[in-house]
């Protein structure tokens, strides 16, 4: 592995190998925390990639350790890669409100201060993470990528998916922001990290995406109806009625009893990443 990445830890599971690592980012100008799951395989092989995208107030370890992916991902034969959720760190800006600076990046490039410096993280995402993962992990095949993610995660997994088509083969979400211009959490971050703009903020926005002219094939997306968020903040309909207008296929499941935690997440994450890897080995 380059120098520039430090292995934090590793440890075996389900035959392959789960770890923890940090690199000095450039994106974001801050040190950056991610985990990699790589199933065991032959020497040479290639595996296609998963990127697990998380939600508010998270970090990479949320669903490396409640995701209870490792199974499926052996089984099916994919890397999972879980990337932070912003910068961190002394001198990055930070905000007291949960829903709001570090934990919150909500995957977009901010242009406003204090935000500018150091939250980068779609530059993150979509290119300086891959970039590193391809150099650093020979066995990941990147020519054969899908994307999923929770909340504000789900938000930034079917925005980079559909701002970026050709390269995912899948897109699934858990419980996602689907129109975050139309919604509080939304409109808080996205003037914040943006400005007033609301041009620019379409570009984070599935929703608005679909309606200037993006598509996906097909998308999954799971969503408890006990969740407490579910009305005022997620709003999966929206997506619907998107999806519907633009003829894109949405698998929209509405899990009876189901909340915003991660017992809802772990409880799919095997059909997700089922999904996905029957796109990614067709």
């Amino acid at each position: 592995m380059p120098m520039t990445l430090e292995t934090v830890s590793t440890t075996r599971a389900h035959g392959g190998i789960q770890g923890v690592y940090r690199h000095a980012s450039t994106a974001t100008a801050t040190p950056m925390t991610f985990s990699v799951f790589v199933p065991a395989h032959e020497e040479g092989e290639r595996l296609p990639v998963v990127w697990y995208l998380s939600g508010l107030t998270c970090t990479h370890a949320n669903v490396t350790d409640k995701g209870e992916y490792r199974a499926a991902c052996a089984r099916h034969r994919v890397i999972l890669v879980a990337p932070d959720t912003s910068p961190r760190g002394d001198g990055v800006a930070d905000d007291p409100a949960w829903d709001f600076g570090q934990g919150a990046g909500f995957y977009v490039d901010a242009t406003q201060t204090p935000w500018a410096p150091h939250f980068r993280m779609r530059t993150y995402i979509e290119d300086e993470l891959p970039g590193l993962i391809a150099a650093a992990f020979p066995m990941a095949d990147m020519a054969r990528q899908a994307i999923t993610g929770h909340s504000m995660g789900g938000h930034g997994a079917l925005t980079i998916a559909l701002r970026h088509p050709h390269r995912f083969r899948s897109c699934t979400a858990f419980a996602p922001i689907v129109a975050p211009t139309q919604v509080p959490w939304g409109q808080k971050a996205l003037p914040g990290y943006l400005g007033d703009d609301r041009a620019a903020w379409r570009a984070h926005d599935a929703v608005a995406l679909i309606e200037d002219g993006a598509r996906f094939p097909e998308l999954l997306v799971d969503q408890g109806d006990a969740d407490t968020f579910l009305a005022e903040q997620l709003r999966p309909e929206l997506l619907a009625a998107a999806c519907d207008r633009a003829g894109i296929a949405l698998t929209l499941r509405m899990q009876p009893g189901y909340d915003h935690s991660y017992a809802f997440i772990s409880t799919f994450m095997a059909d997700h990443i089922a999904w996905a890897a029957a796109r990614l080995h067709a």
